[in-house]
């Protein structure tokens, strides 16, 4: 157990003072769970839900689950969306819910090209089980039975895309961040994090497309996380591709240890179309840093379903 509490502790340092958000490898194909801007750009009644079960095989591993529906309103100017979203790590639990707001720019005529900006409001659960908690040199009042907080938040976010591109910039936690949850026991205290993403849809033939892009994340507490991205889709009925995930040193950290690895993860999936508005997708991660050694890997389900409500400008929703 003490050395399990250690892996956890050199893995999550600064989690424990600092509520993070939880991961994610398929994010690309639903972009509301990081910008709120992101409402509405399927332009049809979109379902999204994943499971994410991280670093199998180490008790009090991360687990976390999400589920998310949104549409658009006002001849697709507005974009809605509602969240709802669980984590677990150890003793630690964190569930939240946000309704999201886009307004919609056209940038074209034909309304192919957009410029959203969003506005994200909600609540989030932030609970600690002490009965979980079992460490060789306990704290002083360390808990012996649950302690929860629930206290507002919210996320803001600008998302770009036309039939080619797209581009998105976001930050959550702009309102718990302030709000001090350390003086009711050990709760975590929530800290902001901010996405930079970008991507583009290249063809390679008439049925073969590619699809690069990255994800830039930061929370002014652990290292910064790059992704980098890269699917191929067969036809219209597949995905096929994979991420390399990594630590970069934008800007000095110097809380952050000297010796401390970059390294991270190399992610597999593949998403398939059983039927024209119904998606399945699946991710594998391969730890390649610490845990390599410790964990069996990383283990990601998501599902997507939309209901078209109207004709949509987009060449097929599913690209992005």
């Amino acid at each position: 157990m003490k050395r399990l509490l250690t892996i956890l502790f050199i893995l999550t340092a600064g989690r424990l003072f600092a509520q993070q958000d939880a991961q994610q490898s398929q994010y690309m194909f639903n972009g509301i769970y990081i910008n709120p801007a992101y409402a509405g750009y399927k332009e049809n009644l979109n379902f999204h839900s994943y499971f994410r079960s991280q670093w199998t095989g180490i008790e009090g591993s991360p687990t976390s689950m999400s589920l998310a529906v949104d549409a658009i309103a006002n001849n697709g100017n507005v974009g809605l969306a509602f969240q709802l979203a669980s984590d677990k790590l150890g003793a630690q639990s964190y569930l939240s819910a946000y309704a999201n707001y886009a307004y919609r720019l056209r940038m074209n005529e034909e309304g192919s090209s957009r410029l959203a900006f969003g506005l994200g409001l909600g609540a989030m659960q932030l609970g600690l089980n002490g009965a979980l908690l079992n460490p060789n040199d306990p704290e002083v009042n360390m808990p012996l039975t649950m302690q929860s907080a629930i206290i507002p938040d919210g996320r803001v976010g600008v998302f770009y895309s036309d039939n080619k591109y797209y581009a998105g910039l976001s930050a959550d936690n702009l309102i718990a961040q302030f709000i001090n949850v350390r003086n009711r026991g050990f709760i975590a205290q929530p800290k902001p994090h901010y996405y930079l993403t970008a991507g583009a849809l290249y063809p390679l033939s008439e049925d073969v497309l590619i699809r690069p892009s990255f994800l830039l994340k930061d929370d002014n507490g652990g290292p910064t996380s790059l992704d980098l991205n890269a699917f191929i889709m067969f036809g219209q009925k597949l995905w096929v591709g994979g991420s390399y995930r990594t630590g970069v040193k934008l800007y000095n950290k110097s809380y952050l240890q000297n010796d401390l690895s970059y390294l991270n993860s190399f992610v597999a999936a593949v998403e398939v179309f059983p039927l024209e508005n119904l998606r399945v997708g699946y991710a594998y991660d391969m730890s390649i840093g610490p845990l390599k050694g410790y964990s069996s890997g990383t283990h990601e389900i998501s599902i997507g379903f939309y209901i078209r409500t109207q004709k949509t400008r987009m060449l097929t929703p599913r690209f992005f």
